[in-house]
């Protein structure tokens, strides 16, 4: 059973860190060369995270597929044939270097693949996620809150909410208490 045009997704690959510039230039491309027809969106991936740097809490985009876009577009005719117009479109764009997994015969993706992409495009798109880069056993140093300068022992970690269970000396007492990532620093 053939795909609809407005089914077929496909995974471009790009050069690295020229992810962006070849969105930008398919997405003019489309509108001067009149190719909104074939070609419908264009994704980079991304997701929002947080940090300290030098005790400044900074947010980064990050790709979630480096090197990679999807890209949805009327690639397949009914009969599964390439259709002409479109492969050019999209391999004579500069920064592409092909489509993922295939040398000369794209593959769409699966339906199943594309709703679950899409869906963790959308809750990423809304939350920053922390950097993760502790773990439990790891000393660290409270670099923020009521028990700034105190060291301390990671127990837990909850990566959803973003906050570390530590285990500080309070009075001669090990006392766990709840911080967020941003509030402590390797020790």
């Amino acid at each position: 059973m053939p795909i609809a045009p407005k089914d077929q997704w496909y995974v471009v690959h790009v050069l690295s860190g020229q992810e962006t510039k070849v969105k930008e230039n398919i997405d003019r491309r489309i509108a001067t060369e009149e190719m909104g027809d074939h070609v419908y969106e264009v994704l980079i991936p991304t997701e929002r995270i947080q940090e300290i740097k030098r005790g400044k809490k900074t947010e980064t985009t990050r790709k979630f597929f480096p090197g990679y876009i999807i890209v949805n577009m009327h690639l397949l005719d009914e009969n599964n044939q390439l259709i002409d117009k479109t492969w050019y479109f999209i391999k004579e764009t500069n920064g592409v270097l092909g489509f993922a997994g295939t040398k000369d015969r794209p593959i769409p993706m699966r339906p199943k693949e594309v709703d679950g992409l899409l869906a963790q495009i959308r809750d990423r798109e809304d939350s920053v996620k922390p950097k993760i880069q502790f773990e439990v056993g790891d000393k660290v140093k409270v670099a923020d809150g009521p028990f700034q300068n105190q060291n301390g022992l990671v127990e837990e970690i909850d990566p959803e909410r973003g906050k570390l269970r530590v285990s500080v000396s309070i009075f001669g007492r090990d006392t766990l208490v709840d911080l967020e990532y941003w509030q402590v620093e390797k020790a």
